[in-house]
């Protein structure tokens, strides 16, 4: 038996119509060539480093609002976490690796020993650390004004994951548990 459409018999049949076809066409010589060089991607621009991110925010202008109710506890996820995490930040899952008390500061002050703070934590590893606001009963009104704002200021520095209010055992409406971003291999190495 003898295959009709062997592979070998209509590649030889292919090739010798393509040469049949392309015999009266003549290179093109290489002087005629255009090389076109590759578009230059956009530049993307620089991630702003952390105390960049969180310098820049205006407390009145925030996009961020937190309902912040006495007595009640009050708390935060960023987008993308899951509701699992925050419900273990509120059950003590994490040890406190390491607590800042803003009793006594502006506002200003008070943020500012926030950011430098956080970005340390971030630095030594830290994924858990409490800040202690306290309750606000010591200040002009009786009016807590870093409780108001912490609640902004944690939700608008990148590296929050979670905050939620202390645990009676850990201040309580006096103090936030704060979850912070696992660092990667080699980030922050210098």
């Amino acid at each position: 038996m003898t295959k009709k459409n062997s592979p070998t018999l209509v590649d030889r049949d292919d090739k010798a119509l393509f040469r049949a076809a392309m015999q009266d066409v003549a290179p093109i010589t290489a002087s005629d060539k255009t090389i076109l060089k590759p578009l230059k991607p956009e530049p993307v621009p620089r991630r702003k480093s952390t105390c960049e991110q969180f310098c820049e925010f205006d407390t009145d202008t925030s996009e961020f609002t937190l309902e912040i109710e006495a007595g009640d506890g009050w708390s935060f996820i960023r987008p993308g976490v899951s509701r699992q995490t925050l419900r273990r930040l509120k059950r003590g899952y994490w040890p406190i690796q390491d607590s800042l008390d803003l009793h006594g500061f502006t506002q200003e002050a008070a943020k500012r020993q926030m950011e430098a703070f956080l970005n340390g934590a971030q630095k030594r590893n830290f994924r858990c650390v409490q800040i202690i606001h306290g309750k606000g009963l010591s200040s002009k009104d009786r009016t807590p004004v870093i409780k108001n704002n912490i609640g902004n200021w944690l939700a608008q520095h990148q590296i929050v994951l979670a905050f939620c209010q202390a645990g009676p055992e850990n201040g309580g409406g006096g103090a936030v548990m704060v979850l912070l971003k696992a660092q990667r291999l080699g980030e922050n190495k210098k």
